[in-house]
């Protein structure tokens, strides 16, 4: 099985100027063969038939993605709306801004099969493309965001995969993203 980092998980995983909150301690080729040299932990059944995600081990110094919500971080929490590509809407996000999470202790990579790749535009000649990757304290998947999940219900030409809204995962998404959040340096 091979594994090629695409095109737009290099641009969020690896951009240009670095920041804490992508990975750390490790180029994209660097990541990319380790990926293709060594098991995962475990392998995760993804979102739909095309996603698989692979859990490794971290060997950087990347921190966890995202963070608890409490009391005392509340007053940290910022919102804005984003698009992840030109293509794309922006969409409401929020995030926190002055908070130290801990180092993660795996990544959970998120894999496309080549056919739903090519179905998105995007040709690769590996078996699996890396869409993303999840920095987290627990080898398990952190439930896709449910603007996520819109955005995938609503189609490839509006930048998701076209797969239909599951109502219980995405009630269980947004007991998840309700008291917690992503950090930004």
């Amino acid at each position: 099985m091979s594994i090629f980092l695409t095109p737009f998980a290099r641009t969020r995983l690896f951009p240009k100027e670095s920041r804490r909150n992508t990975i750390q301690d490790c180029t994209p080729e660097e990541f990319e063969r380790r990926l293709n040299d060594e098991a995962p932990f475990k392998v995760l059944d993804g979102y739909a038939p095309f996603c698989k995600l692979h859990v490794h081990r971290n060997w950087t110094s990347t921190r966890c993605l995202t963070v608890p919500i409490t009391d005392a971080n509340r007053s940290l929490l910022r919102s804005g709306y984003e698009a992840r590509t030109k293509e794309e809407l922006p969409v409401l996000v929020r995030w926190f801004e002055g908070v130290e999470p801990p180092v993660a202790q795996w990544f959970v990579v998120i894999l496309y099969s080549r056919e739903q790749l090519a179905k998105e535009g995007s040709t690769i000649e590996a078996d699996w493309g890396v869409v993303g990757c999840i920095y987290t304290a627990e080898p398990e998947e952190v439930p896709m965001a449910p603007i996520t999940m819109m955005r995938n219900a609503l189609g490839v030409e509006e930048g998701g995969s076209g797969v239909p809204l599951d109502r219980e995962a995405y009630r269980r998404s947004v007991a998840f993203w309700e008291i917690h959040a992503n950090w930004r340096p």
